[in-house]
């Protein structure tokens, strides 16, 4: 049992985060899970479309939507990593946000790296409005279309990050805890990573999808999302160390903390919202 337990202690330090390497490029297992990502959630909402009341939406308008969250995504992801979690560093070096590579010893790619999930969801949501005005599409009932799947989805995100190495927990001495190949301190640590792909993803995911047909749940799987991804963030982020150049922002909380209960407020006022209105669609 003790060998069992130190194998699965010591994992991340058998893991090449590169899925393939060209000289100084590397393509990670990190863009990979993207990609798994987003084709999880069109096969999803295909899905729905196929078999699901009330969705009339043809494969050509999801391909194109997701075009735009897809960008929206990335663009988002890294102003709001830039804005909330190193703007210090990037006043000083606006061209980090944007270029790819390393001129301080000769030309070497070094990639892009820092995206902020809070940021992402921003972008989306401005991307959304945009691109479903423009197809006289409502929002709401798009996003009812969208929401049960992305949690599944977003999955495949954190696992990334693990394969990554990266994002790792605080230190520990639960017997599931692991040595990360990155940690300065190569200290035991939460593998918080597996914990937000299951509570964050999968547990979500299983109670989005069962109530998504639901007409209670009509109009309102958006700020259902919201409320549900922002408690189960803010909880496991008690395990999750925060951000180094960041720290805590309020004594215990982190700025991911601070951001999830924007999320949950947004997600609460919006059902409030909804309610005095006299509907949910």
């Amino acid at each position: 049992m003790a060998r069992l337990v130190d194998c699965w202690q010591h994992i991340p330090e058998h893991i090449n985060p590169a899925f393939l390497e060209i000289g100084s490029f590397q393509l990670r297992y990190y863009g990979l899970m993207y990609i798994v990502a987003f084709s999880v959630v069109y096969l999803l909402v295909v899905r729905r479309v196929d078999h699901d009341e009330g969705f009339d939406y043809s494969r050509e308008t999801i391909q194109n939507y997701l075009v735009w969250a897809v960008a929206a995504l990335l663009i988002g992801g890294r102003l709001g990593y830039v804005l909330f979690y190193n703007l210090e560093y990037y006043a000083a070096h606006p061209l980090a946000v944007v270029f790819p590579f390393d001129l301080s010893e000769g030309f070497r790619f070094v990639g892009i790296s820092g995206l902020s999930y809070h940021g992402g969801l921003v972008g989306i949501i401005v991307a959304s409005i945009i691109f479903l005005r423009r197809q006289r599409i409502n929002f709401w009932k798009f996003a009812d279309l969208f929401c049960p799947a992305i949690p599944l989805g977003y999955t495949f995100g954190r696992i990334g990050n693990f394969l990554n190495g990266e994002l790792y927990g605080r230190v520990t001495d639960v017997w599931w805890g692991m040595y990360f190949p990155l940690d300065p301190l190569r200290a035991l640590r939460h593998p918080s990573q597996l914990y937000e792909a299951f509570f964050e993803g999968i547990f979500l995911f299983m109670i989005l999808w069962s109530v998504r047909n639901q007409k209670h749940a009509r109009g309102i799987l958006f700020p259902l999302y919201l409320i549900g991804y922002g408690t189960a963030r803010f909880c496991i982020e008690f395990f999750r160390e925060p951000d180094p150049q960041v720290g805590f922002v309020a004594r215990a909380l982190s700025m991911g903390q601070a951001l999830c209960l924007v999320m949950i407020l947004c997600g609460l006022g919006i059902i409030w919202m909804k309610k005095r209105q006299g509907g949910t669609t």
